[in-house]
């Protein structure tokens, strides 16, 4: 027996994830033919910010062979004329909790739904994001529902169910205390929590290798919660050197305190999620190191509007927004990499993702600069800019349409009518093919 059947006999023995398969092996490449060319009135060249009229786009198999305008057709290829629209690459959204459908009553979602029905919901909110344009995403932290995001990344990998492409960072990691859910009573210690929770350095190394061993691409912690910093240095310090040792980077929520940010920031993590109030040194250090922003505006904007018949809480969450706002303008200013992430929690909030384009808009970022935090920056910090984040030969046939030019109306965005991923269309509103 050769050595290949081998190791899928074992990995059906012994039941090891998809991953040990090859992305070519998991397709079903009954629904994708060898050629196929999109055609459109424009292209959208995210990279040099500029749009490229009458555009065709080539495909074999799973990924793209050549861009440009009037490009000549291949003899036979299947032709998918989608009319006046805009094409662009698919989006991406770097902080997405798919398996959370009911964070309102977090511990009530913890305590009445298994696994297997969060994964299920899951696999729902995955297929909603991909039908609104998002083809990639990051999603950082299962939210309580353990390692059921390994398997919805897998399930979508071997074309079980649609959905995005998924980097996935599991349980996260939090101090004891210092994550949701809160005020349960202390006769119940094993109730379940919402993360990981840790308490000292070899903790919080064992934790790390619990949740790589299990299948996690990325490591989450929580630098601090409520109104404090929570993990301490010596902890960060730890969960970075074991991630980064399995070639894994970290993300940090760092959102109440300039302390917990910073923290993060010196201890090495590769991106801060929200950052509400980080402080202009803060972000000066993290420009100097390299870390990404992910500033998850749109979703408190979102937050924002659901109290707005409570006069108290408008008057301090528009104090909040206001000091986001400084925080991302002077981000912005001093050239911090920045990238998109909506923190989608809430069923009727997965799929709404391009929100959170038009939120960086509206906090002075261009049209163009929040496209690229969705496509180019994006696939940066996922480490996949050499597969997706533009529409470029070698590149997965990642490609979606909207009516009109972006660049002009941000809001186009919500209205994406066509969706192919990896050369497979799975949207669309026009049916032009022959």
């Amino acid at each position: 027996m050769t050595r290949r059947p081998l190791i899928m006999l074992a990995a059906l023995i012994l039941g090891l994830p998809s991953t040990v398969f090859t992305q070519k092996q998991a397709t079903d490449n009954s629904q994708r033919p060898l050629q196929t060319a999109v055609r459109a009135a424009r292209l959208l060249d995210v990279k040099n910010g500029t749009l490229i009229d009458n555009a065709v786009v080539l495909i074999e198999g799973e990924r793209i062979s050549a861009v440009g305008s009037g490009l000549s057709i291949p003899a036979g290829a299947k032709v998918i004329d989608l009319g006046h629209v805009t094409l662009l690459p698919g989006l991406i959204d770097c902080h997405t909790h798919l398996l959370a459908s009911d964070t309102d009553d977090y511990g009530k979602m913890l305590l009445t739904k298994s696994q297997a029905y969060r994964a299920l919901e899951g696999a729902s909110n995955a297929r909603r994001t991909l039908l609104a344009g998002f083809t990639s995403v990051r999603d950082v932290e299962s939210e309580g529902a353990g390692y059921a995001d390994v398997a919805l990344r897998d399930a979508i990998n071997r074309g079980l169910i649609e959905g995005p492409r998924m980097k996935v960072a599991t349980r996260a990691i939090a101090a004891v205390g210092g994550y949701q859910p809160s005020g349960i009573s202390p006769d119940l210690p094993d109730f379940p929590r919402g993360a990981q929770m840790i308490s000292g350095v070899e903790e919080a190394r064992r934790a790390v290798r619990e949740q790589i061993s299990n299948g996690a691409d990325l490591i989450k912690v929580y630098a601090d919660w409520a109104n404090y910093p929570t993990l301490t240095p010596e902890e960060l310090r730890v969960i970075v050197e074991e991630a980064h040792k399995a070639g894994r980077p970290v993300a940090a929520h760092g959102q109440a305190t300039n302390e917990g940010i910073r923290n993060a920031v010196n201890a090495g993590v590769d991106s801060i999620e929200h950052c509400d109030r980080a402080d202009r040194a803060t972000l000066e250090l993290m420009k100097q190191k390299g870390v990404w922003l992910v500033p998850t505006f749109g979703r408190q904007l979102q937050r924002l509007a659901e109290v707005k018949d409570d006069e108290a809480r408008v008057k301090r969450g528009s104090a909040y927004i206001q000091e986001k706002l400084k925080m991302l303008q002077t981000a912005r200013e001093l050239g911090v990499k920045i990238a998109l992430g909506y923190d989608p929690a809430k069923a009727e909030i997965h799929g709404t993702n391009a929100r959170e384009i038009i939120a960086l808009t509206t906090a002075g970022f261009t049209n163009l600069e929040g496209i690229r935090a969705a496509t180019t920056n994006g696939a940066e910090l996922l480490g996949w800019q050499d597969r997706v984040g533009s529409l470029e030969a070698g590149k997965f046939a990642d490609i979606i349409a909207v009516p009109e030019n972006p660049l002009s109306d941000i809001k186009q965005l919500e209205h994406v009518t066509f969706v192919m991923k990896g050369g497979i269309v799975v949207k669309d509103e026009h049916k032009i093919i022959r």
